[in-house]
């Protein structure tokens, strides 16, 4: 789906479980969203990975992305992003050859590191964040109409992530030479793996497989140096990580060599978006994010996404709307024109080549309409 200077859009899908649904329920409109992408002209679908979430039914991507490419006849099916510490390169590499084997042209293995691991880093940074609390770094700023939010540094259950991390098969430093995994997810894929001694192992589901391999990342470090540095497409995070995309970018921009696959940097940027037929429809479809939101940063997600009566029933604090801000401030919602605005300054200002659009609503049938009104719009 292309409009404005000819930037596609792309869908990222959480496979959201909302109230009152069921993680079967949830698979299966991921499905149904897919179909209607293809139909819509989307550019690529991808699916998210999370673990141990009551709100998210995507923690399978390999097995939903296959799934979702069986379904589908012409759209790009990828991840958004295979956490590579969860895993091991050769696993990543198998798996998503063994799919591209079947589907050709047609895959994405789009590589993150752990979300476990980069929490524990803006723990680390935070220092004196208080217990449920938010310490704001700087106040933010608007550039050309793009809200780049304060910094902030939020305080998170790290017993939870170390337990989540057991049992993930995580081990210390799993990820700490980022840019060597992706290099042996590459060699993989190209047939030329060698270990240290120059014996080569040769996976063979993923050697020639026709497929495409991306970096996502969050902030001008690891991730952004190692897409660069192998001349890699780069997905930078706007929606989750809005205060530093403009650095991620620049980063990725830095660090890049070309490669056989890709001559010049590739960006795709991420973005929180909600379409209604108009402004105040758009906003209460999107009141349920930050109450979502404020529930998993308290440790409180224990349930499915909101519902709009249980979004409107919750009486907000100064704090509780501060602790939420740095997500709320970069959710682009409104009608068909006031998106289309946004997203266009949002690809102006970061020299995007792509949207990497993700839509959550309590119902599927409003998200299924947001994302027709966009393409219809974007066109």
């Amino acid at each position: 789906m292309s409009g404005g200077d000819a930037v596609p859009l792309a869908v990222l899908d959480l496979s959201p479980i909302t109230s009152g649904g069921t993680a079967a329920g949830a698979l299966r409109e991921t499905l149904d969203l897919a179909r209607h992408a293809e139909r819509l002209g989307y550019s690529r679908y991808w699916i998210a990975e999370h673990h141990l979430s009551p709100s998210v039914a995507a923690a399978a991507p390999a097995v939903l992305i296959a799934l979702v490419v069986s379904a589908t006849d012409r759209l790009r099916v990828g991840s958004g992003a295979a956490l590579i510490a969860n895993s091991t390169p050769l696993l990543l590499a198998e798996q998503f050859g063994t799919i591209a084997q079947l589907h050709p042209g047609r895959v994405d293995l789009g590589l993150g590191r752990s979300g476990s691991r980069r929490f524990a880093e803006v723990a680390a940074e935070s220092g004196k964040a208080p217990p449920g609390g938010v310490l704001a770094i700087d106040r933010g700023t608007v550039v050309n109409g793009v809200v780049i939010p304060a910094r902030t540094s939020i305080s998170f259950d790290t017993e939870l992530f170390r337990v989540k991390a057991r049992l993930l098969g995580q081990v210390d430093g799993a990820d700490d030479d980022y840019s060597g995994q992706v290099r042996d997810v590459l060699s993989f894929l190209r047939g030329d793996y060698r270990t240290d001694q120059g014996i080569v192992l040769r996976a063979l589901p993923a050697e020639g497989a026709d497929l495409q391999v991306w970096v996502l990342g969050s902030s001008a470090g690891a991730s952004a140096a190692a897409a660069g540095e192998h001349g890699l497409p780069y997905a930078a995070n706007y929606h989750l990580g809005g205060a530093t995309v403009l650095e991620s970018v620049a980063a990725y921009r830095a660090a890049f060599r070309p490669s056989e696959g890709l001559a010049k940097p590739y960006v795709m940027v991420s973005a929180d978006v909600i379409v209604a037929e108009d402004d105040e429809s758009a906003a209460r479809l999107a009141a349920p994010t930050a109450l979502w939101v404020l529930n998993m940063r308290r440790g409180l997600a224990t349930g499915p996404f909101p519902s709009m009566a249980e979004a409107e029933a919750h009486e907000w604090t100064d704090e509780e709307r501060a602790y939420v801000a740095d997500r709320i401030s970069t959710q682009i919602a409104g009608s068909p024109a006031t998106v289309v605005s946004r997203l266009r300054r949002l690809a102006d200002v970061t020299g995007a080549d792509e949207l990497l659009v993700t839509t959550i609503t309590s119902r599927h049938a409003d998200r299924v309409r947001s994302y027709e009104l966009l393409a219809e719009a974007w066109k």
